[in-house]
């Protein structure tokens, strides 16, 4: 039988840049994937639309990881494995529907004079907004990269209230809790100003009218001016390979098809799991979870196996907003209309958007369970960083739609579709695709004749991508405040600790939230790998414990 340091449930970011580190720290890991492709939401085809055009099936974009912990550690490794990103300037737009638009680009001062250009006075405004928020930015970033219920996390409180002092802690905390509907309103007098910044709070898992949405919107405003929106040259498959080979070279495992059933607990301690057909596969120190809390505390724990206020809790987690995405397929590259429409062409992501109100009116829609009558497009456009992703000539789009319902489809709101019995049929999916593509024709007029093919994945479809998709939510649960930071995954059992030694529980579902940081992964790795201080004490009086 199969005896490992450590197992991965699951190969998503987190698991992999878990377990590349480590495998580098010297841990002998498994990382065992259910599907036939490991990557967990980094799924890039070939084959998806036609020959010669590379799409990303759901994760596309990576900033996160470009400026994450983990690959700050891994760059020189990836890289000598053949990752390499290209990035830009203009990283994103909003087009609104009169034509006109907006952009955020990577200069500070390039911004400031947009801004200023849009209203008066919005440039000074963004530009004392960034230089608050960069102040105190190792404490913002600190939020979302540190284990907040460690002794990490008490150092991050501390040297919070050094800085700041009581009252300027208190005001630094309920800054975070600020709606981006507040902070955007109170901050630019610009609609366009608003509009390009709100749809962000969208990829946070979040509506603009939602605790915590204006600290999370600062926080990208901050990181698409400092990182802009960096893509793997040839597909997030490209970091894939890159991680697993750092794992086999280090004689680990990344297996395919292997999906694990159950964990087996001992003595109250994780040592190993369970997978399809009987084969047990041992863990000598660590297990860790890539999956949803009532995954791990439903189906892959034994009954008693965690405490049964945890269980309670895990089986009233709460899914958030479904997503649908369409991948096209172009004979031609995009061509927008209005006088910005080069600069559209360069934007890797332009939301198509009516504004800050259009963002809240879709977003309360899809939580009444309606389709929403104008829902914001992101539109993105790999080929403007990455002409490889197309043949010479052509182009693809990657569209996704992030306010739908979670679950059931009760209605229309434009009075225009029948949603049936409430259920994502294909019937559904591609006349709620036809809307949107009809309405994304209005900002990009050669887009029909333009179209080779579509192909268009409906919530339900990417739930059968990747089980931790419930309904389509791509983020790993509703960020509500009370999902989120301290109390995420559950406040029953904050953190990545479980009640079971040796468990660990990562992914989307956990803190620092979604997205492609492998924060969970870098988390827990960094904990495991942690010197032990009585280790560390007798070692310098040549001891061995």
């Amino acid at each position: 039988m199969a005896t490992y340091d450590a197992v991965f449930i699951g190969s998503g970011i987190n698991s992999l840049a878990g377990a590349a580190l480590l495998a580098r720290a010297g841990w002998s890991v498994c990382v065992l994937e259910r599907n036939e492709i490991a990557g967990g939401c980094i799924r890039t085809s070939a084959d998806l639309t036609l020959p010669g055009f590379t799409h990303e099936l759901m994760a596309s974009w990576h900033p996160l990881f470009t400026g994450s912990a983990a690959y700050a550690e891994l760059k020189d490794e990836l890289g000598r494995r053949g990752l390499e990103y290209v990035n830009t300037d203009l990283p994103t737009g909003s087009h609104f529907p009169d034509g006109s638009a907006a952009f955020v680009s990577c200069s500070l001062e390039e911004n400031v004079a947009a801004f200023d250009r849009l209203a008066p006075g919005d440039g000074a405004a963004w530009e004392r907004q960034f230089s608050a928020f960069m102040a105190n930015a190792d404490l913002s970033f600190g939020i979302l990269s540190t284990e907040l219920w460690s002794g990490g996390g008490l150092q991050l409180g501390r040297t919070a209230l050094k800085r700041l002092g009581r009252r300027g802690l208190l005001e630094f905390v309920g800054g975070t809790l600020t709606t981006c509907r507040d902070w955007t309103t109170a901050t630019f007098a610009s609609e366009a100003v608003r509009g390009v910044l709100a749809p962000w709070v969208l990829h946070t898992g979040l509506g603009p009218d939602q605790a915590a949405s204006g600290f999370m919107t600062r926080v990208i405003a901050a990181a698409l001016q400092l990182g802009g929106m960096p893509v793997p040259v040839g597909g997030g498959v490209r970091l894939v390979e890159a991680l697993a080979g750092i794992v086999r070279d280090a004689g680990g495992e990344v297996r395919v098809g292997a999906e694990v059933e159950r964990i087996h607990v001992s003595g109250g301690r994780a040592t190993g799991v369970v997978v399809a057909g009987g084969e047990v596969v041992h863990a000598r120190r660590a297990v860790a979870a890539n999956v949803t809390p009532q995954q791990l505390y439903g189906r892959l724990l034994a009954p008693g196996g965690a405490p049964a206020g945890v269980v309670e809790a895990a089986s009233a987690f709460r899914y958030g907003r479904g997503e649908l995405q369409i991948h096209l397929a172009l004979d031609e590259p995009p061509r927008w209309t209005g006088p910005d429409a080069e600069r559209l062409a360069r934007c890797p992501i332009v939301h198509v958007t009516p504004g800050l109100d259009g963002v809240s009116c879709a977003v309360n829609e899809a939580e009444r369970g309606l389709l929403p009558a104008e829902a914001t497009i992101v539109c993105g456009q790999p080929c403007a960083l990455d002409p490889s992703r197309a043949p010479a000539g052509k182009s693809i789009l990657w569209l996704q739609l992030q306010e739908l319902p979670a679950g059931r489809v009760k209605g229309d709101a434009a009075g225009e579709l029948d949603v049936g019995d409430g259920t994502w049929t294909e019937e559904l999916r591609e006349a709620y695709a036809d809307r949107i593509v009809a309405r994304l024709a209005r900002s990009i007029p050669n887009l029909p004749a333009a179209t080779l093919k579509r192909v268009v994945l409906s919530p339900a479809d990417l739930e059968r991508l990747n089980v931790n998709l419930v309904g389509g939510d791509i983020y790993g649960g509703s960020c509500a405040l009370d999902q989120n930071l301290l109390w995420r995954p559950l406040a029953a059992a904050p953190g990545h600790a479980t009640a079971v030694r040796n468990l660990f529980h990562i992914g989307a579902s956990t803190h620092p939230g979604p997205g492609l940081g492998a924060g969970s992964g870098y988390l827990v790795a960094k904990a495991l790998t942690k010197p032990d201080p009585v280790r560390r004490a007798l070692g310098t009086l040549g001891l061995k414990r």
